[in-house]
C-alpha cells in the first residue's frame, strides 16, 4: 500500500488536525448514538417480555418487526462508526484522502460530503457495478 505523508497530501499540520477533530467528533457522536440505541433496544425487550399476555399473531409480528428494526439500526450505527475509525487510522498512517483502489487523491469535495470515503468515485462506481 502506498503511504502518503502530510507533505505529500498538500495538507498542513493544522488541516490534518482539523480533519482528525472532525472525524473524531463524528465517531464520538456515533458512539453516543449506539449507546442510546442499545438502551432503547433493552427497554423494548423488557417491555416485550413483560407484555405478552393476550398477544395474537399480529402483535407477535409487530414485536418481531420492531426487534428487527432495532437490530438493523444497531448494525448500521456500528458500520458507520467502523468507517470513521478506519478513516482515523488512515489519517494517522498518512493514507487518508487517497483511494485504496488506485492510490489517486480523493477529491476534497467528496471527502467533505463523505469524510470516511476510502475510494475515488471511479473505483467506487466500478465496485458497485461488480456487486450488482
Amino acid at each position: 500500500m502506498l503511504v502518503h505523508d502530510t507533505v505529500g497530501t498538500g495538507r498542513s499540520q493544522a488541516e490534518t488536525d482539523q480533519i482528525r477533530l472532525s472525524l473524531q467528533a463524528r465517531y464520538d457522536e456515533l458512539s453516543a448514538e449506539y449507546e442510546q440505541a442499545v438502551l432503547q433496544s433493552q427497554v423494548l425487550r423488557l417491555v416485550e417480555v413483560g407484555d405478552t399476555a393476550g398477544d395474537d399473531q399480529a402483535d407477535s409480528g409487530t414485536k418481531t418487526a420492531e426487534r428487527d428494526t432495532a437490530q438493523s439500526l444497531l448494525r448500521t450505527i456500528l458500520d458507520r462508526r467502523a468507517q470513521y475509525e478506519h478513516a482515523l487510522d488512515r489519517l494517522a498512517e498518512g493514507t487518508y484522502g487517497w483511494c485504496e483502489g488506485c492510490s489517486a487523491a480523493i477529491p476534497v469535495e467528496r471527502l467533505e460530503i463523505f469524510p470516511s470515503a476510502t475510494s475515488c468515485v471511479t473505483c467506487k462506481q466500478n465496485r458497485e457495478r461488480r456487486a450488482a
